[in-house]
């Protein structure tokens, strides 16, 4: 991807174009979960049905005609996991998971029980970060799927901890409200790594701050730099790096109201609300829309697209899938995923029928209290 940026040129000479290098592994998860993400579907949709099977022939009131096929593919390709019966002149073609799938496939209640505090946690932690500390229902349906929340979360999950949530209507919207701010969970994950990599002392000194060329420092504000391959940083760029690790912030969980947008540590704030929205996620990755969608919320920058390209070392955009999906750079080793929570453990499993495993993160576990 090719981002044009102004620069001021000396004796008429064309201005540079400046270069957003790729990472290969991080383009390679969107085609990797391609074919993982219709079988889930295929999944869900049999086992919403009455009796666990689902007629091919009311497929495209489901997905939709065109999307029909796609799901017809997999249909055909992995009887390991989906069988065809009927056809004759009684029953109807229908599709029902095999005795294996299905088998797995009882192993979700289990995984959503154990997500259930996860989510809570991770709910409570979205609501403090607000500057009301509340957020429309509709933004949290938006990236439902991707905080692993179920879909019926509004009368499954929410009623059940009115300690911690309530929905009021605000200007004629349902808003999820925060009920008590417990300040043991402000707290982001970049502290929590800090704090497990021994960069501040127990009498909370820092440690000295180190220059290395990939761009990280150890600091209690430095942010975990993965710079691509092909960039190659000067001595002068990572001064100015340092200067910005070294400089602290105010916390992502500080009313954002209290600040001037023009500060530079107002902006680094930014930078650390982002990295705590993506760690949030499941698989530590938002669309593009859903992290705008959240623009009044957290105070984002109305030039949010430039901010996530400034700083290509901790986020990266990806234009492959359908829409634009930013990723948190350190979440990942390669196209995996290092830390995974007890649902994408299971999916991981349920998928593992088609013969594919994912070699290096299946046995790893989000390192949530």
């Amino acid at each position: 991807m090719w981002i044009p940026m102004r620069q001021k040129s000396s004796g008429g000479r064309r201005p540079k174009k400046k270069i957003y290098h790729r990472v290969h592994e991080l383009d390679r998860v969107m085609d990797l979960q391609k074919k993982p993400s219709l079988i889930q579907q295929l999944k869900s949709i049999i086992q919403s049905q009455k009796h666990q099977t689902l007629f091919l022939r009311n497929l495209e009131k489901q997905v939709g005609f065109v999307h029909k096929w796609n799901i017809m593919a997999v249909i055909e390709k992995y009887p390991t996991i989906f069988y065809v019966g009927g056809g004759g002149d009684r029953t109807p073609p229908f599709v029902t998971l095999t005795e294996k799938a299905e088998k797995i496939a009882n192993e979700e209640a289990e995984a959503r029980m154990l997500m259930e505090p996860i989510l809570v946690k991770n709910l409570r932690k979205l609501l403090m970060m607000s500057v009301d500390c509340r957020v429309p229902l509709e933004k949290i349906d938006f990236i439902q799927s991707e905080l692993g929340l179920p879909q019926n979360f509004k009368e499954s999950l929410i009623p059940k901890f009115p300690q911690f949530f309530s929905t009021k209507d605000v200007d004629g919207k349902a808003y999820l409200c925060l009920e008590n701010w417990d300040s043991s969970l402000a707290v982001t994950a970049c502290e929590e790594r800090l704090a497990r990599e021994g960069v501040l002392e127990p009498n909370g000194r820092q440690k000295k701050v180190r220059i290395t060329k990939d761009g990280n420092f150890s600091g209690p504000y430095a942010f975990k730099m993965c710079f691509p391959a092909g960039f190659r940083p000067n001595m002068s760029y990572l001064e100015e790096l340092e200067r910005w690790h070294k400089m602290d912030f105010p916390s992502p969980y500080l009313n954002a109201r209290r600040l001037e947008v023009a500060d530079p540590k107002a902006r680094k704030r930014v930078v650390a609300v982002l990295h705590e929205l993506l760690s949030l996620t499941m698989e530590k990755r938002l669309t593009y829309p859903q992290l705008d969608a959240f623009h009044a919320e957290y105070f984002l920058p109305s030039k949010l697209l430039l901010c996530l390209i400034k700083h290509h070392g901790i986020f990266y955009i990806t234009n492959k899938g359908a829409r634009s999906t930013v990723f948190l750079k350190e979440a990942y080793d390669g196209s995996n995923l290092i830390d995974k929570c007890p649902l994408l453990l299971f999916n991981d499993k349920f998928v593992s029928l088609i013969g594919r495993r994912d070699t290096k993160s299946s046995c790893n576990v989000m390192p949530y209290s």
